[in-house]
């Protein structure tokens, strides 16, 4: 369905449609749907409510929330009313939220649950927005008279005197109108407003039609936040398939949900599948002997599956017979912990490294790693179905044109390419080439297949004073695979060996030391101990032996909390924001280098 209007394909599915489900959530321990007709229905009230609060065509409206089914409620009631959607995160600070809000114009703000409302109630109080909706009922508003609930804004405009209005506007829509602007999360500088327009957001439909196949059987599982770029693009994907998007609002509650909604989809990043690669490893290590060995066996029969895959052969009878064996003793088993019916999971938004790709795929749970930006509506490049490019990005979507420029760094012409930056032309213009390619800010090639292949940020690059250049993301996908390593952060820049700061799996690493015998009060005492640091030590040099020898960790330091979003160390994608980290870990830093000479 090329250049169609997702709002004119929404209105179809409300139509054709009414009586099947779109959404899903748990509410007090019960799954509750929303249908086709129900969501439909849903959009209109918004779009009347927001034109009755005096919302007038291209107005941004802001959102922030965590995820539920009303986030989409209303961002399709804001492009409904030929509004503009601004994603906040809900873990903004006042000084971020208020910067985005300014900066993008917003007056009408949609807020999830109490937190997102209180600061909706700060900013009404400052000026900086002049009304605010709460998504969830149970959200206290204070009896502000500029404060109302979703509920309360579905039936403002009750007697339809909003109707003829809304028509107006919906005669009036074009696929060139603006769509939302996605605020970089900003691991270095001010954050910019990536404007996406209706247009860019049809063509990614289309194109993911040619590369993906998505029906109405399917259950998508929405753990990623919605104020994202990659959850949201294919939640509408999702919805424009017809399938039903299930919405978590807690992530860390993915593993004990899973199981209940059993995804056939759910995107992700990296790090979710290197934490249960080295769980599942852990818990094998805790195993009896023969189920270490059967463990064993099964990876080793399916490894040589997938790598016959890589090189286009298929499996003798003798191994495809011990392949079902392993698929019905360990594999089956295994893809139970991630809901048992995936037929692909979408990965992206860091380096996936081959052995955590290798392992999933030969157990038999489809990951489909991929790359993208906010700045080209997500997808860039993806593995194609039937397709297993290991190493590699897979190819770009058909109608994209990518190239390497200057110092490798992968370049993006087409029709998903942002309109620019928000009130931003010497940004914009500093982000496009002369033939108007996209600056990735990444590094990459391209195979004789025509397979992206990702090598690093060019903004990350670390230079060691002695001359050596250090990809940090590199580092530590090596080393952030062990079972003991929740988080990992290189350090670099100027210095002359590579450290590393390090937050232990404490849950793990406590029950490692009562089976040692060791004796502490706190954490802090723990991750001190000298059997702990030797401990680290031995794995560390281990993993790393794959690494260049300038590439290698010299010296580290155990951290006594994890990073955090709240502290600004990590943005809500779990990407490190490095000078954070360093400014606040600088004492340790320092130690490192004054402890030891390269």
């Amino acid at each position: 369905m090329p250049n169609q209007h997702l709002i004119d394909t929404f209105r179809r599915h409300a139509l054709e449609w009414a009586d099947q489900p779109a959404q899903r959530v748990k509410v007090d321990g019960a799954w509750r749907d929303t249908t086709w007709g129900e969501l439909g229905a849903a959009m209109e009230a918004v779009a009347r409510g927001l034109i009755r609060l005096g919302h007038r065509p291209g107005g941004t409206v802001g959102l922030c929330a965590r995820n539920m089914p009303e986030w989409t409620q209303a961002d399709l009631g804001i492009l409904a009313a030929r509004g503009v959607t601004v994603p906040l995160y809900p873990n903004n600070t006042a000084e971020q939220a208020q910067f985005i809000l300014r900066d993008a114009g917003v007056r009408i703000l949609f807020a999830g649950e109490q937190p997102e409302a209180d600061l909706g109630l700060h900013l009404l109080a400052s000026g900086d927005i002049d009304h605010l909706i709460a998504l969830d009922p149970a959200v206290d508003l204070q009896g502000h008279p500029k404060a109302m609930s979703f509920e309360a804004l579905l039936a403002l405009d009750v007697d339809g005197s909003c109707r003829p209005a809304l028509a107006e506007r919906e005669a009036s829509r074009r696929l060139d109108d603006l769509l939302t602007l996605v605020y970089t999360s900003g691991t270095t500088g001010e954050p910019k407003g990536v404007m996406l327009d209706h247009a860019n957001l049809s063509e990614a439909m289309r194109l993911h039609d040619l590369r993906l196949k998505l029906d109405r059987g399917d259950v998508s599982l929405a753990m990623l936040p919605l104020c994202h770029i990659f959850e949201r693009a294919w939640t509408f994907y999702v919805l424009y398939r017809g399938a039903v998007n299930v919405y978590l609002r807690d992530p860390q509650t993915v593993i004990q949900i899973i199981g209940e909604v059993k995804p056939t989809h759910m995107c992700a990043v990296p790090r979710v599948y290197e934490k249960a690669f080295a769980g599942i490893h852990g818990r094998i290590a805790k195993a009896g002997w023969p189920v270490r060995r059967l463990f064993r066996w099964a990876m080793g029969v399916g490894t040589e599956v997938v790598k016959l895959r890589l090189a286009g052969r298929r499996p003798s009878g003798w191994l495809a017979l011990k392949h079902r064996l392993a698929e019905r003793l360990i594999f089956r088993k295994l893809r139970d912990l991630f809901g048992g019916r995936c037929r692909f999971f979408p990965v992206a938004g860091a380096a996936l490294a081959d052995d955590v790709n290798v392992f999933f795929q030969a157990i038999g749970l489809n990951l489909k790693y991929g790359y993208g930006l906010s700045e080209t509506c997500a997808t860039v490049s993806c593995y194609p179905d039937g397709e297993l490019p290991m190493g590699t990005l897979g190819q770009p979507l058909e109608g994209l044109e990518v190239k390497l420029g200057e110092d490798n760094e992968i370049l993006v012409k087409g029709p998903t390419v942002m309109r620019g930056y928000w009130k931003r032309p010497e940004e914009t213009a500093r982000a496009m080439t002369a033939d108007g390619f996209l600056r990735t800010g990444d590094a990459g090639a391209m195979d004789a297949r025509g397979n992206l292949i990702f090598t690093e940020r060019l903004k990350d690059l670390m230079k060691t004073s002695n001359g050596k250049y250090i990809a940090p993301q590199r580092v530590e996908g090596t080393l952030g695979k062990d079972a003991f390593i929740d988080q990992i952060a290189i350090i670099a820049d100027s210095r002359n060996f590579v450290s590393a700061l390090i937050v232990p799996h404490f849950e793990g690493l406590e029950e490692h030391a009562r089976s040692m015998g060791l004796k502490y009060r706190t954490l802090a005492d723990l991750v001190e101990h000298s059997k702990v640091v030797e401990f680290f030590e031995s794995r560390i040099q281990h993993l790393q032996k794959e690494l260049a020898h300038f590439e290698q960790v010299k010296k580290f330091t155990l951290l006594k909390r994890p990073f955090s979003m709240e502290m600004g160390e990590l943005t809500p994608t779990l990407k490190l924001r490095r000078k954070s980290i360093e400014a606040a870990f600088k004492a340790e830093i320092e130690a490192m280098y004054q402890s030891v000479k390269a």
